[in-house]
């Protein structure tokens, strides 16, 4: 897996295809330390996983951010399709992660059910239900394998924009970019 990972030490580590762009200034921000510079709206789209454990360096007003459990932007289309166009991007950094919990989602179901039993008043049989119509759709595989796949998807839907697959490694809070 981490062969396919290049890992940003200076600038001149980020793909040309990225430098000068946002995609490339995100990257700088998150790794890099850049200073902030300020901004009054975004260039950016990040999509990336809900999961609590990651957080991005990065200036105020620098990006749209849409959290979804695996990075999976599939039923996000409408907000992507909107930030393209009225909030005027052209470019998005799809980003998954380490360890994610969207990965071998059958092995959490008793937890998934008994976590809406006790915490949220389901009946087991509701919960079971709930589980097994949904788990399958929100399932990734492989975290750098369903971001490569949901890269090229979106590039077929956006074939203007300009879309990188980046990698966050939990362990060392650092956004890598994903050879491919």
């Amino acid at each position: 897996m981490s062969s396919n990972l290049i890992a940003i030490e200076n600038n001149n580590d980020i793909p040309k295809e990225y430098r000068d762009t946002p995609i490339g200034l995100l990257l700088e921000y998150h790794n890099l330390n850049r200073k902030f510079d300020n901004y009054s709206q975004a260039r950016l789209l990040i999509g990336m996983c809900m999961d609590n454990r990651k957080h991005l360096h990065i200036p105020d007003n620098f990006a749209f951010i849409i959290r979804s459990g695996g990075a999976n932007l599939r039923y996000s289309e409408f907000k992507v399709s909107y930030a393209i166009s009225v909030g005027e991007v052209s470019h998005i950094a799809l980003i998954g992660h380490d360890n994610c919990g969207m990965v071998n989602l059958i092995a959490r179901k008793e937890d998934f059910v008994n976590g809406l039993v006790n915490r949220a008043g389901w009946s087991k049989e509701s919960a079971e239900e709930h589980f097994m119509n949904l788990a399958l759709m929100h399932e990734i595989g492989n975290e750098i394998d369903f971001v490569m796949s949901e890269i090229n998807r979106l590039r077929k839907r956006y074939p203007k924009i300009k879309i990188a697959p980046l990698y966050y490694k939990v362990e060392d809070n650092r956004l890598y970019c994903i050879a491919g």
